[in-house]
């Protein structure tokens, strides 16, 4: 595997957790769309929380990095970071479900 965090979190974190990072086709409109139409989650830069929260880490952690350095680590601009908080698990899914067919 080309990306070493890749290896680490299979070591780490056998079972998931709590943090993952999807990547939308579509760029930047649809990652927008998507966070925008979600009711659960809270858009914010930091990650971790006992909240749901989305960051879009194009133009938040790594707006600084050039777009081929956040090409390399795999971050495009349709790629979002989800921090899963301790809301009902059935209803983060229909939340998103339904913030997916605004995206």
């Amino acid at each position: 595997d080309s990306h070493p965090q890749r290896a680490i979190a299979r070591r780490q974190m056998r079972r998931g957790g709590g943090m993952l990072a999807v990547t939308l086709a579509g760029g930047k409109p649809s990652a927008f769309r998507f966070a925008n139409a979600l009711r659960l989650a809270d858009i914010s830069p930091n990650l971790g929380d006992a909240k749901t929260l989305i960051a879009h880490p194009a133009t938040t952690t790594h707006a600084n990095v050039a777009p081929e350095e956040r090409a390399r680590l795999g971050i495009a601009d349709g790629t979002l970071r989800l921090s899963v908080g301790l809301e009902d698990p059935d209803d983060l899914l229909a939340d998103m479900e339904r913030a997916l067919a605004v995206a």
